[in-house]
């Protein structure tokens, strides 16, 4: 079947529902059905949208030592991620299937696999059958994020086949990681997913140059989220008051294969945006630069990429 070309996206910029887990598989649900209603066919939402990002949370944190109220709340956390497969996925999927979309979205994921005790920061590739695809969990963690979230390993650099092209991409600052953007360019990647937490101006930069880069649709995805939407029996919240009261202003935004901006960015604002996505400028944009092509100097750059998984005992 020939591919389409065109096709409609949408970005959801959610508000925020940390430690939410049900509140925020409902928002799932109704942003997927709303965004089929205007229309579109690939639906994304946040890095660590259910479950949620915990800006400012220190989890009883220092070098040298932790404390039982941040203990507890790592145990909140880890008791509102979500099993990979488990009925969360089945609910979204349930919307996905209905709406006839693509669904691609941010979890905080819990290892069922293995020890049981260790979170991934997750995105999780939805087909319109409602079936799990596919799913990526974030290499490297960021800063302080280390602290709640496991490595992935190269098993789930997933891509994903659809009827108007490959789709995939990466978690927040693993889009600063050049071997692994290169990783994802080596696999065709035509529709590039960038869900985040990064609500800095600057990211917009990163956006835009990874289209360029990859002659590729770039979807940059953010939360909305100020201080109320944490719960406010939350054991150490009095670590949200050093913290501004919005703690992410968004910026979700789109991006065309030669860094044209196509929708967006969104800011301070819970919203959606839908853009209609002109496939064959994939092709022209490539006539003057192709990065896994005539750009590439194989004979002098070589990348190996590990997709094996990574078994704590074999």
């Amino acid at each position: 079947m020939d591919k389409p070309d065109s096709v409609r996206v949408a970005v959801v910029q959610a508000s925020g529902a940390p430690f939410q887990r049900d509140a925020a598989v409902d928002a799932v649900c109704a942003a997927t059905t709303d965004a089929a209603g205007r229309g579109a066919k690939l639906v994304l939402l946040p890095e660590a949208f259910v479950g949620g990002y915990p800006w400012g949370l220190t989890f009883g944190t220092t070098v040298g030592g932790r404390s039982e109220a941040g203990r507890r709340v790592w145990e909140r956390y880890w008791s509102n991620a979500i099993d990979v497969p488990g009925p969360e996925l089945e609910r979204m999927g349930s919307a996905a299937e209905q709406a006839g979309v693509h669904l691609c979205v941010g979890v905080v994921e819990r290892d069922s696999t293995y020890s049981g005790g260790t979170l991934f920061c997750t995105l999780l590739y939805i087909g319109p059958d409602g079936s799990l695809l596919g799913k990526h969990r974030k290499l490297k963690p960021t800063a302080a994020e280390r602290l709640i979230w496991g490595e992935g390993d190269g098993s789930t650099l997933t891509t994903v086949e659809t009827e108007y092209g490959t789709i995939g991409g990466l978690i927040c600052w693993e889009n600063y990681m050049p071997l692994a953007r290169m990783a994802m360019y080596g696999k065709g990647v035509d529709i590039y997913l960038a869900p985040t937490a990064d609500g800095r101006e600057r990211w917009q930069a990163t956006l835009q140059h990874i289209a360029l880069e990859g002659r590729c649709f770039v979807l940059g995805c953010n939360q909305y989220v100020h201080r109320d939407m944490f719960p406010d029996d939350l054991e150490t919240r009095e670590e949200l008051e050093a913290w501004p009261e919005v703690l992410s202003p968004g910026g979700s935004a789109i991006y065309g294969p030669l860094g044209d901006r196509l929708a967006g960015p969104l800011w301070r604002e819970a919203g959606m945006l839908v853009a209609d996505l002109d496939l064959t400028a994939i092709t022209r944009s490539k006539f003057d630069f192709d990065v896994t092509g005539h750009y590439a100097r194989s004979d002098v750059f070589t990348l190996a990429v590990d997709e094996s998984a990574h078994r704590p005992v074999r």
